[in-house]
């Protein structure tokens, strides 16, 4: 069976949490501050679940990841520093991309990305956008070999992020 997204419910808040506290420790183990200051948290979840931001990556029946997907649904990309976006329209913006511990090395972060840039494609949408720390090694590693482009600097928390975008509809780069 393939793998795909599905919207996340409230039932998949317990599984999600699992796999965002493995993230949010392997992220401490990694000397990063990235997610070391209570978020993400069970609020969070909340509102991506209220705001049918939320998704699950299911691979043979079991919930093997999470992240957050909204269209134009991020304010602070508005505020981006050192840079311009490569296009001026609508986006797909991911946030909170975690795979569970017992399940890294297993491709599924490469499959999550491969389905997300789809969904965009589903969607219409000219691009994604999505930021990173600086030391997100494994992300940063991500962004390089799927064609994302870095765009300057955007700040969540006083925190800055390498913002990246990603074109998914060729005509729609800016002239």
């Amino acid at each position: 069976m393939k793998e795909y997204l599905k919207q996340a419910t409230e039932q998949d808040v317990p599984v999600i949490w699992e796999i965002l506290q493995e993230a949010i420790a392997k992220r401490k183990s990694e000397g990063s501050s990235q997610w070391q200051d209570g978020y993400p948290n069970l609020d969070v979840i909340a509102s991506d679940i209220k705001k049918k931001a939320a998704y699950v990556l299911i691979a043979q029946d079991e919930i093997v990841g999470y992240v957050s997907l909204l269209v134009n649904g991020e304010p602070e990309y508005d505020n981006l520093i050192g840079g311009d976006w490569l296009t001026g329209g609508d986006y797909l913006v991911f946030h909170r991309v975690a795979i569970a511990k017992n399940h890294l090395g297993k491709g599924y972060a490469k499959k999550m990305m491969e389905l997300i840039e789809a969904f965009a494609k589903e969607l219409q949408v000219d691009s994604i956008k999505a930021d990173t720390n600086h030391d997100n090694f494994p992300m940063l590693s991500i962004f390089k070999k799927r064609g994302y482009v870095y765009c300057g600097q955007v700040y969540f928390r006083n925190s800055p992020r390498n913002a990246y975008q990603k074109v998914v509809i060729s005509e729609k780069i800016k002239e």
